[in-house]
């Protein structure tokens, strides 16, 4: 039987990542890359998927946790005779190490050590690639382990553990004794696979260290500074290195409804995540990440120029299109499982906003606009000064006929804001009366549709009844302030309407959310909404604690949450809503820090 969502923890190096389950199952890798073809499928088909699992026979309670400030995962097994430590990671190397050549392109790394008593484990490892639809023939080479080759490479598992040919194996463990694998895969040439134990050990201090390094450098003092850590840590951990993409998940099809159809292809980069997720990183002091991924949007922008495709590969080219495989039996019943995503047909007019929004935030952090990059931007605002009034699917990826979204208009009032600002301060050149003379007017068209006398509110669409979570963004984005009339009264009606539970919040309301959870990017907005000003600092730090429990025991969040259960529904773990925790808690942060000062203020006019 396959985990509930929330039971999986990821590991991971900036290439692919893998989830484990709390019972010692390696049930979903995808290699070389995010959105290669499964190796490991378990989590879209418990009996056909292929899992690679490391257990006590008998029954056990797990305990887990992330070593502190690293994506080392160890899981403890309580069992009758006594306790295993299991230890996951992939291994980080640096950029001389990858220079070196020697390594395998690709490793995963368990080791297994009994810390007291004797236990026994039964060891599974079952790689069935490309999606489950190939059956691998694994060869025993003695100390060299198992090997199998693969139409991407040679897949070699290093291990001192007695596996037989079919990869299986019971071993009894006594107090202080370990077994080691090392999971390798080499795609472009020859490596050097070395004994297991000494190289696991060498392997995880090194990536210890490595992944420490880089949490230490995370610039923030806020409140629960350890989950913020650990959100920059997955999106660090989701972060393709070779072109700073960031996958908004690295899975597919984990479903929105239980046993539902709302099964998704998430291994791809989003445009509407741009401008929040440049703030975050840049906003945690990651400047080299936030620099790459810039690099990623502005390429992969120009390679679509004047165009914007709602989502991108992690080359900045467009994915292929959706496919259905009929063969896996989707996560707990949830058919089709698909791969691909067909919302790369779709037309988001709020893409503009959010690239022309990330750009200005690489400008506030010391970076520079170069004149390319200041002319694509300067077309993308034309496009937004001439399609503007198009209905699109909108930030939510409606499938069906195109609607007039307020949320999309507002970032297209923002793109030519911004756009206005950078020529202000000599950045670039735009046809500013042209474009603000069109700012002008998508804000009339909003304040005059766009919000609804009768129910004093903001509306999800133009002319519209119903609210939509996104309208939370307004002040983010700079269109009104956080306590204006307006704004207040819709935190009102979007409360009345879309809270589901104290501090978890529906994307909207209407029949197509019937049976969908809370979305956790959306209850953070919530509580960013509060921070940055429509509400008390107590109330915002209120609603930002209560979503910090719904988080899984290492702290991970998928896309929605249920509200009854509090168990995570969707893809897993999600990017989005971890850059939502982060701005949350810098805007808490900032908040608190505006109060301080206001205090000091006030105690030094006193002492005068």
């Amino acid at each position: 039987m396959t985990a509930a969502v929330q039971d999986y923890a990821i590991v991971g190096d900036g290439r692919s990542a893998a989830l484990i389950s709390r019972s010692g199952s390696l049930d979903w890798l995808c290699w070389p890359q995010f959105d290669s073809p499964s190796l490991f499928a378990a989590l879209l088909d418990s009996a056909e998927g292929g899992r690679f699992s490391i257990a006590p026979t008998a029954p056990f309670r797990a305990q887990r946790s992330y070593a502190p400030d690293t994506n080392v995962l160890h899981t403890t097994f309580h069992a009758a005779g006594g306790e295993l430590r299991l230890t996951d990671f992939m291994p980080v190397r640096t950029l001389e190490d990858s220079r070196r050549g020697l390594s395998p392109e690709h490793e995963l790394q368990r080791v297994v050590r009994c810390e007291r008593g004797e236990v026994e484990l039964e060891i599974v490892f079952d790689p069935r690639p490309d999606y489950a639809r190939r059956r691998v023939k694994l060869r025993a080479l003695g100390k060299l382990g198992l090997r199998a080759e693969l139409s991407s490479g040679l897949l070699a598992l290093m291990t001192d553990a007695p596996l037989s040919p079919s990869g299986r194996a019971k071993v009894k463990l006594r107090g202080g004794q370990a077994l080691h694998f090392s999971l390798s895969l080499s795609a472009q040439g020859p490596a050097v696979l070395r004994p297991a134990g000494p190289h696991c050990d060498v392997a995880l201090d090194e990536t210890l260290r490595l992944w420490r390094e880089w949490a230490a450098r995370t610039r923030y003092e806020g409140p629960s500074r350890e989950m913020v850590v650990r959100s920059a840590l997955l999106l660090k951990l989701l972060q393709y290195a070779p072109s700073g993409a960031i996958v908004a998940a690295p899975t597919t099809s984990l479903p929105e409804r239980p046993g539902g159809a709302l099964n998704w292809d998430y291994r791809f980069c989003w445009l509407r995540d741009a401008a929040l997720t440049a703030r975050a990183l840049y906003g945690l002091g990651h400047h080299a990440e936030a620099e790459a991924f810039m690099s990623w949007l502005l390429n992969a922008t120009t390679l679509s120029r004047p165009r914007l495709h709602v989502l991108y590969d992690l080359y900045g080219r467009q994915p292929g299109p959706e496919q259905e495989l009929a063969h896996l039996q989707g996560h707990g019943g949830a058919r089709p499982v698909r791969v691909g995503n067909a919302a790369r047909g779709q037309v988001q007019l709020d893409t503009y906003g959010e690239v022309v929004a990330a750009a200005a935030y690489l400008v506030e952090s010391g970076g520079e606009i170069d004149r390319p990059t200041a002319g694509m931007l300067v077309g993308f605002g034309r496009e937004v000064a001439r399609d503007w009034m198009e209905p699109d699917e909108g930030i939510w990826e409606i499938r069906g006929p195109g609607r007039d979204f307020t949320h999309s208009r507002v970032l297209c009032w923002s793109a030519l804001a911004r756009l206005c600002e950078l020529h202000q301060r000599g950045l670039l050149h735009a046809p500013v009366d042209e474009f603000s003379a069109v700012r002008d007017r998508i804000r009339q068209e909003i304040e005059t549709l766009g919000f609804s006398e009768q129910l004093r509110t903001y509306t999800r669409t133009l002319a519209g009844g119903d609210v939509d979570a996104s309208l939370l963004l307004l002040p983010w984005y700079g269109y009104c302030r956080a306590d204006a009339p307006r704004m207040r009264s819709t935190w009102r009606r979007i409360r009345e309407r879309l809270e589901v539970r104290p501090g978890l919040f529906r994307r909207y309301s209407g029949k197509p959310t019937k049976g969908e959870g809370a979305f956790g990017i959306c209850s953070f907005w919530a509580a960013e909404y509060l921070a940055v000003g429509g509400g008390s600092l107590a109330e915002a730090q209120q609603q930002f604690e209560a979503l910090l429990a719904c988080a899984n025991d290492v702290g991970l969040y998928a896309e929605e949450i249920d509200p009854e259960t509090l168990e995570a529904r969707g893809n897993f773990p999600q990017a989005y809503t971890h850059v939502g925790l982060i701005n949350a808690a810098l805007s808490l942060q900032e908040r608190a820090e505006r109060g301080r000062d206001a205090a000091r203020a006030t105690a030094e006019e006193a002492r005068s």
